[in-house]
């Protein structure tokens, strides 16, 4: 689920869009301003902030994750905690958090987060159709009198013009007009031998199709009893996860460690969209089951396990 797609949609109604447990996305209205020499042009837009200390949750994420996703307010909740622990990891293991059409959050010397908005959106819909644009200084023209200037020193001398003999046209019309019939006999003879051509081609092709009319009726006389059988995939969208690793190597030897103490459902997820491993304690078909084994391993092996759901 693309938690970013739903922001960037909310963003152009509202101000403010609170991820709950992570931060706030701000918007603020700057006016059209020109820069430059007077010459390149800006619409008004919004601009995009975020604030890290704003987590609440105001419920206005949530609900329309819930409407737009076809699912309940307590699971968009769920989902929407998943995708702040994966941002989260991301950004205190010094990752770039690149939110698509939003901006990119990155980590300081500090251990501080920065955002830097991205620039080819406009959510400000007032705006919707204006693009920037950059207008050419005017020049005006400063040689008018250094042309009538010349005009006057150069006299325009005027010579008779010479009759020119056109006799040879004719000589080649005549070439062009015996061009032209002969053109035409020869696409007259080749029309004739490509209907020919196509034609036998078209015999050729009936008669094949009758001999595969009477195979396939002497093979329905004769019919196999076709055997059919179902495979019916069993699904486990939630996942226990216990870590996720950069490297394949270090999320096998994870997975050793769970199986070692007792964990034998231990496995590792495909590559996800952040280029991590994730390493599960296990799968689980309904929602239920996954959070009462979260909370039991919890309290008996890692506190910080948690929930993800395809």
């Amino acid at each position: 689920m693309q938690i970013e797609k739903h922001i960037s949609d909310l963003l152009y109604r509202y101000q403010c869009v609170t991820v709950p447990g992570f931060g706030a996305f701000l918007t603020e209205t700057v006016s059209a301003h020109v820069t430059g020499s007077a010459s390149s042009f800006f619409p008004p837009k919004k601009v995009v902030s975020f604030n890290a200390n704003v987590k609440n949750n105001d419920g206005l994420l949530a609900n329309h994750v819930a409407l737009q996703e076809k699912m309940s307010y307590e699971l968009a909740v769920i989902k929407i905690n998943d995708v702040v622990n994966e941002w989260t990891y991301l950004l205190q293991n010094r990752n770039h958090l690149v939110l698509k059409n939003i901006g990119e959050i990155s980590v300081n010397n500090e251990m501080n987060w920065v955002f830097e908005p991205t620039n080819t959106v406009n959510y400000l819909t007032d705006s919707f159709g204006l693009t920037p644009f950059v207008s050419p200084e005017i020049t005006r023209e400063v040689l008018k009198k250094e042309v009538e200037a010349l005009e006057e020193k150069a006299p325009i001398i005027f010579t008779p013009e010479r009759k020119k003999d056109y006799s040879y046209l004719k000589y080649a019309a005549v070439f062009v007009v015996m061009l032209g019939v002969g053109g035409f006999g020869y696409k007259s003879y080749y029309d004739q031998q490509i209907t020919n051509e196509t034609l036998l081609a078209e015999k050729n092709v009936q008669e094949k199709v009758q001999q595969q009319i009477q195979e396939a009726t002497f093979m329905l006389s004769n019919p196999i009893p076709s055997v059919e059988l179902a495979i019916v995939e069993e699904k486990m969208p939630y996942h226990l996860v216990a870590g996720a690793y950069r490297s394949e190597e270090n999320a096998n030897k994870a997975i050793a460690e769970l199986n070692a103490a007792g964990f034998e459902n231990a496995k590792m997820l495909p590559l996800n969209k952040y280029k991590l491993y994730p390493v599960v304690y296990g799968s689980f078909k309904t929602l239920n089951e996954a959070q009462s084994e979260r909370r039991a391993i919890q309290k008996s092996h890692n506190a910080e396990a948690w929930l993800l759901i395809d």
